[in-house]
């Protein structure tokens, strides 16, 4: 028999995409809800009850509602809000964060898909982190451009609309009060003293993220160049499918959708040895939300990680 999944939350964004993804699938049953159903609390709960995965894509308050529905004791979830990022009993939907990550997703019946932002934060912070080369109490500081689909479907509207304001055709950095929903997720995964201090930008382009956290060599400790960098990172995401680390230490420039479109995500090293930047690029909708909900699916399914991503 084929696994059931259910996506709460269906006709969002990182639901829709979520559809997409799983609706040419062979080895999946979709459950669907019917379109006059899908906010009945009563509906929801006998949908979310049969499926064997459930994806949430909900609002925070709205995801914890789910969860409670949750009765049926080989129902599994996979929660992409902010809800359970931290939550105790809920495993982090990073895989390639570190050994036995993908084994801990694959048991787990808690799943809480990373943030989109925090997703590259936490790519390029961890591994220095955990290689012992940056100290859990540094200062860091990182900014972070998307395109404007991570805002949901009132900010595309907004940006699509014919009569929209000029201000939109250029970049706005945004939560500029360091409260960003995403900041509790990265300091807490990579087990930080401190949150950095974030800047998001979001910019007149439809999907691709760049991550960036721009480091002096003084910062790190046991490491005197770029090159000793970018081996930790080669180390650290040996063998990983859809973690990349760019060899080109050199790069003169970035453009933040380089991975639109795409499930995987680049880690890329540059500068000199003095100070450097590295910038996780992806897509916001992809490795940054619906592709890797759907990476954690495979995981979860004892399927192979990659199945319908690549």
């Amino acid at each position: 028999m084929k696994p059931i999944v259910y996506i709460d939350g269906k006709d969002g964004t990182t639901g829709l995409q979520i559809y997409d993804r799983l609706s040419a699938r062979d080895d999946i049953d979709l459950l669907l809800i019917d379109e006059e159903k899908r906010k009945d609390p009563e509906a929801r709960k006998a949908c979310i009850n049969q499926a064997d995965i459930v994806f949430l894509c909900l609002p925070d308050a709205a995801a914890r509602e789910a969860v409670a529905m949750v009765e049926n004791p080989a129902t599994r979830v996979i929660d992409a809000s902010t809800a359970h990022r931290t939550a105790p009993g809920w495993v982090y939907g990073f895989p390639e964060l570190k050994a036995g990550q993908k084994e801990a997703i694959a048991a787990a019946r808690w799943v809480a898909n990373p943030g989109c932002h925090a997703t590259g934060f936490i790519s390029v912070v961890y591994p220095l982190v955990a290689a012992g080369v940056l100290p859990a109490d540094a200062d860091l500081t990182c900014f972070s451009l998307t395109g404007y689909s991570g805002g949901g479907k009132k900010m595309i509207a907004q940006y699509e609309a014919a009569d929209r304001g000029a201000e939109l055709s250029s970049p706005c950095p945004y939560g500029l009060g360091q409260g960003h929903k995403h900041l509790p997720e990265t300091q807490t995964i990579c087990g930080l003293a401190k949150p950095p201090v974030f800047v998001p930008v979001v910019d007149d382009y439809y999907k691709g993220m760049a991550t960036t956290v721009m480091l002096h060599m003084s910062q790190l400790t046991g490491v005197s160049s770029l090159q000793q960098v970018q081996e930790i990172y080669q180390a650290h995401y040996a063998g990983q499918k859809l973690v990349q680390v760019v060899p080109d230490t050199d790069t003169a420039k970035l453009y933040a959708n380089a991975k639109a479109g795409s499930n995987s995500l680049s880690i890329v090293a540059a500068g000199n040895d003095g100070q450097f930047t590295v910038t996780a690029l992806f897509d916001n909708l992809g490795k940054g939300a619906s592709g890797a909900a759907v990476q954690n699916m495979n995981l979860m399914l004892g399927l192979e990680e990659t199945t319908g991503l690549i």
